[in-house]
């Protein structure tokens, strides 16, 4: 009986670890497609930083919303790439509006996976621009070797799609190793 118990215990328990690699990790978490961009990105370690910043921002409602979204999500280490002192400086309540407009610069409106992205560009004549939820512009091109996306902010600055394709149920999100930041 014991080891009726254990075998169908192991049995359920590989069920479920079998489950989740069948989905995309990021940040040491798998990423459901039935959960929305914040539920999903509250799970990921490498994403604390864009989770505290939504939340500081009041914006976690509004991306958990119906959407489609296409999220460009920095990293911990993105935003650690930013002079010491600017994460801490945004996440301040006085600085509320000026955090909403560099988070609504990663957020394009539909759903955009990387095919659609390197249609866009290769349509585009190697690159093509990404109207923001803000209202302003990156820019989407290829990388030399044709391997990787490239985005380029309003200011010059680029930033590397590290991760495509993590699919959510109101869009997706594309992991990326810079913070963007518009003018």
């Amino acid at each position: 009986m014991k080891k009726m118990i254990l075998v169908l215990a192991l049995t359920i328990g590989s069920v479920v670890i079998s489950k989740a690699q069948n989905y995309p990790m990021v940040g040491g978490a798998a990423m459901y497609p039935t959960k929305d961009i914040v539920d999903n990105a509250m799970k990921s370690k490498d994403h604390t930083t864009l989770v505290a910043a939504v939340k500081a921002a009041g914006l976690v409602e509004t991306i958990k919303g119906k959407g489609p979204f296409t999220v460009f999500a920095p990293t911990n280490e993105a935003f650690e790439k930013l002079p010491m002192g600017t994460v801490d400086n945004l996440l301040k309540p006085e600085n509320k509006e000026t955090l909403t407009k560099v988070l609504t610069y990663h957020v394009v409106p539909g759903k955009m996976d990387s095919n659609a992205l390197m249609q866009a560009i290769k349509t585009g004549g190697g690159k093509t621009t990404l109207k923001t939820v803000n209202g302003e512009t990156l820019t989407a091109m290829m990388s030399n070797d044709m391997k990787r996306i490239e985005l380029k902010d309003e200011k010059g600055d680029v930033s590397w799609v590290t991760q495509a394709d993590v699919f959510q149920k109101n869009g997706v999100i594309h992991v990326i190793d810079t913070v963007l930041l518009p003018k």
